[in-house]
């Protein structure tokens, strides 16, 4: 893992931790990040963290560029040695899949998708060597993933399989993007999951919708109630599959403010997750059913 430098313009440094994410990746990023925001430099006005690197905003003017490049790279001895673990929370989040509102919009975008004859789950089962919608539909399922970053849409998160590196779906996204989503779709791009959280453009996979509101700019929500934004970088996720039914009936619970998500905190060990995945795993999930 060999860490990159660049100029993002005038007023942007871009340290990349690695070409590839991976969690040794994040941890890097973000003790790198906190010890950029923790140095207080002059100058520096946003620091904005992603799956594998972060960028740092900055003016010029205050600290040059190239004193800005070197009092970040001075930091990087503090994150090789900062220690990779977090207090965090794990999250249920339950999802419809195969719902009727993202079959309807695949349909009508069919031709920009690699495989028009079919749905993008019964695609995405195929290309990864799955018998059946449902077996893949369970391995989506069945792990828990990991929040590595939010944004690029307000509130968007991507997650990160939590199973080793051989065993992690990977799906490409559409030939050519859709002028439409259905607001909080479950997507797939690449090797990463994602929650739609408005309505808009998108590319990618579209697996299911979940009835959990997880962008609420109005903050009527009422666990959204302190921050618009629900999701959080360090995050990780079980997703629950539901039906119809509970779909709506959580949909409605939501919408009279009388639902929240089901969570427990637990403190995630990338050195002993490494050491055994799925008893790790297990345990996190133990946690979740006890909460």
């Amino acid at each position: 893992m060999k860490t990159r430098y660049t100029y993002g313009g005038d007023e942007h440094v871009y340290v990349e931790m690695d070409e590839e994410m991976s969690l040794e990746a994040f941890f890097k990023s973000l003790s790198m990040s906190n010890a950029v925001r923790e140095a207080d430099i002059p100058g520096v006005t946003e620091i904005c963290p992603a799956n594998a690197s972060f960028q740092v905003r900055y003016n010029p003017d205050v600290t040059p560029p190239e004193q800005m490049l070197s009092r970040i790279k001075d930091l990087e001895h503090m994150a090789d040695k900062a220690e990779k673990r977090m207090t965090t929370r794990i999250i249920e989040v339950p999802v419809y899949y195969q719902d009727p509102w993202t079959h309807e919009t695949l349909m009508r975008f069919r031709e920009r998708h690699q495989d028009p004859s079919g749905s993008d789950l019964d695609y995405a089962a195929r290309i990864n060597g799955y018998d059946s919608v449902e077996a893949f539909i369970e391995a989506h399922h069945s792990q828990p993933w990991f929040v590595s970053m939010v944004g690029f849409v307000s509130g968007l998160p991507f997650l990160y399989q939590l199973v080793e590196r051989d065993r992690q779906i990977q799906v490409p996204k559409y030939l050519r993007p859709r002028t439409d989503t259905p607001k909080q779709t479950v997507g797939y791009g690449g090797s990463f999951s994602c929650v739609y959280s408005v309505r808009g453009a998108g590319g990618y996979q579209m697996f299911g919708i979940t009835p959990m509101t997880i962008y609420d700019p109005r903050q009527h929500v009422s666990y959204l109630s302190d921050f618009m934004v629900f999701f959080k970088p360090g995050d990780i996720v079980k997703w629950n599959p539901i039906d119809r039914a509970e779909y709506d009936r959580i949909l409605a619970a939501v919408e009279a403010n009388t639902w929240t998500p089901r969570i427990a905190e637990v403190e995630f060990d990338l050195d002993e997750f490494n050491k055994d995945m799925v008893g790790y795993n297990a345990k996190l999930m133990e946690a979740l059913n006890d909460a």
